[in-house]
């Protein structure tokens, strides 16, 4: 190994990605707005893989929010007990009224195992929203989006908003998956995406982890003002595509990083 190509391993191994920036054209809601608690109703549940679902919202006063934000979301039992989760918004901010939420369903979860076993259209909870500023994309410069498993839920949003926007900014979107079963919108994805497959894949799809190979090419791609990458997924997967992301030359502050697990 040479000494150029062990100091940029050290940096990729250092790598701290920022955690706040400012976003330009952000959409007008204020901070006492997204601190009002809302009355939201269930009215729409769409499975998108044996483990995952979406669920539709009404939300008549929703100020709005850009894609990449997330809200807290409340519910309430009988006995005054409450239950408090922050989950992604999947839905373009063009869907006025409403929001979708996708949501796993984890093995002992309070909240996801009453949406998949108990929850039905009618049911109310209560959201406060949208929060935070760090991972928004308001469309206005090229969007490399990077996601695994339900990671993917924030950066449907934007692929959403730009295809309701007709929007001409280039926007790309790795996401992987255990099997073509576990892609979560797999119906919605279009020339934007590629698909990575860990665990199985259609016959002719290469299996395996995400690597240099699928990130590389996409940055390549020449356009005014470069990349802005987007990466949402576990810890692990956080850490492995941003690796790859600064090894293939992606400036660290302007990778935009959300985790969870």
């Amino acid at each position: 190994m040479t000494e150029q190509s062990t100091q940029s391993l050290d940096r990729a191994t250092r790598f701290a990605p920022a955690t706040r920036f400012a976003v330009p054209g952000r959409i007008a809601v204020s901070n006492r707005a997204a601190a009002v608690w809302q009355t939201a109703t269930l009215t729409e549940i769409r499975r998108e893989t044996p483990g995952a679902a979406t669920f539709r919202f009404a939300v008549p006063a929703w100020a709005g929010h850009l894609p990449g934000q997330h809200l807290m979301l409340r519910l309430a039992a009988g006995d005054g007990y409450t239950a408090q989760r922050h989950y992604s918004i999947a839905s373009a901010p063009e869907d006025e009224g409403h929001v979708e939420l996708t949501l796993d369903h984890v093995e002992g979860g309070e909240v996801s195992g009453w949406f998949h076993t108990e929850a039905r259209p009618g049911d109310q909870v209560e959201v406060r929203g949208p929060l935070s500023g760090f991972f928004a994309w308001p469309g206005d410069r090229p969007a490399l989006l990077i996601g695994a498993g339900s990671g993917v839920v924030p950066l449907m949003s934007m692929v959403r908003h730009r295809r309701m926007r007709n929007l001409s900014v280039p926007l790309r979107l790795l996401v992987s998956a255990r099997s073509p079963e576990d892609l979560i919108y797999a119906r919605e994805y279009g020339a934007e995406t590629t698909p990575v497959f860990t665990r199985s894949a259609p016959s002719g799809v290469p299996v395996g982890r995400m690597t240099a190979a699928h990130v590389a090419p996409l940055l390549a791609e020449q356009h005014p003002g470069g990349w802005e990458a987007y990466v949402c997924g576990s810890n692990a997967f956080a850490e492995h595509a941003s690796r790859l992301l600064v090894e293939a030359g992606q400036p660290v502050d302007r990778i935009r990083i959300e985790r969870f697990g």
